[in-house]
């Protein structure tokens, strides 16, 4: 469904109506332009489960041997990675030599560097401390520490890799093109020796300007894939120009120029199986009973429970918008004088009824 508008007082540009807050309702969760609403509601939803503690703030990479197995299997190495990840986040953090605690954290996939060639990591939120086993106490981390990164690496390796093996067994992986001789156990073994000796990268800091610093950086992930319609610089002669941070020179801003269908083909690889979840959550953030656990986290810090919502006031979307954003979807992008008024509502045509093959 889409909305036809007109703005009163004010015309735009159409660069300036690209750069401004869109009226699209296709919600993709691939779309550079669409669902600011349910980000900027997912955002605020997390915002309200901060605890009164440190978070920190960890990154899982698979080394490059594995995102190109990744590149033809996403559902299940992906399916792997969120799985290992939280595991190994679980197991170090409920070890009593640790921590001795059920953490809380949650997971978002994260498959694209700045160029947009594929580079599948994990971001992981995690508050700084835990329940007890008994969740009578909440055990804190060390200051500006969380688990030893080493330890964690490696116990993410061996569970990574165990359990790749075991989706070779069942006859889950595929293999096309140069991976294809990888059909054969023995040159699967081969290929992944190297990968059982590396050091995998894992990173864990607390952020830098506290939690909502990285609510916000993994939010602009959250909905949307590879790139945003504002690093777009343009299109001339069937090529693309995009801003790209270079973060091995400073962080410096460039530009990159790309073919129309090479853009096109490393956008793709980004976009995910059908059905699958690139957000999870764990431990006392899973979803099965968060609300109890938080419940009890915050009486256990002493804080003050979030005072109860009228779920049956329903608000038009734009007024939630502003309320999240502070944005306005109403206002002209460009003067932010002139107001919008919906002039037309343009319904889905009705899908043809699917035609069932019988063969």
């Amino acid at each position: 469904m889409g909305h036809i508008h007109r703005f009163h007082a004010a015309t735009i540009a159409p660069s300036h109506a690209l750069a401004g807050h869109p009226h699209s309702f296709c919600r993709n969760r691939h779309c550079p332009k669409c669902q600011s609403l349910a980000r900027a509601q997912w955002l605020d939803d997390r915002r309200s489960e901060l605890l009164a503690v440190p978070y920190f703030h960890v990154v899982f990479t698979l080394p490059q041997e594995i995102a190109a197995l990744a590149f033809h299997n996403k559902g299940p190495v992906y399916d792997i990675l969120f799985h290992a990840a939280a595991e190994t986040l679980r197991a170090i953090a409920a070890d009593p030599e640790h921590l001795g605690a059920e953490l809380g954290f949650f997971a978002v996939l994260h498959t694209w560097g700045q160029t947009l060639l594929h580079h599948p990591h994990l971001h992981c939120v995690v508050a700084g401390g835990g329940l007890s086993p008994d969740d009578g106490r909440w055990i804190a981390c060390r200051p500006n520490f969380f688990l030893p990164v080493c330890v964690l690496a490696r116990l993410f390796r061996r569970l990574f890799l165990a359990s790749l093996e075991k989706a070779f067994a069942a006859q889950k992986l595929t293999f096309y093109g140069s991976l294809e001789p990888l059909r054969d156990r023995r040159a699967f073994q081969r290929y992944l020796a190297p990968a059982r000796k590396a050091e995998w990268c894992v990173y864990a800091k607390p952020p830098f300007a506290g939690p909502e610093q990285v609510l916000a950086y993994v939010a602009r992930y959250t909905h949307r894939v590879a790139i945003s319609s504002n690093r777009l610089v343009d299109i001339d002669q069937g090529n693309i120009r995009f801003r790209w941070k270079d973060y091995r020179n400073g962080s410096r801003q460039k530009t990159m120029s790309l073919a129309a269908d090479e853009f096109i083909r490393r956008f793709l690889l980004h976009v995910l199986p059908e059905g699958f979840q690139r957000i999870r959550y764990y431990g006392f953030l899973a979803n099965r009973h968060r609300e109890q656990k938080l419940a009890r986290c915050r009486q256990l810090l002493a804080m003050p429970q979030p005072e109860a919502t009228d779920e049956a006031a329903v608000r038009d979307y734009r007024d939630q918008y502003r309320e999240l954003t502070g944005a306005s979807l109403t206002e002209c992008p460009a003067c932010q004088r002139g107001h919008m008024v919906i002039i037309e509502v343009l319904r889905p045509v009705k899908p043809c009824r699917p035609v069932c093959d019988t063969s």
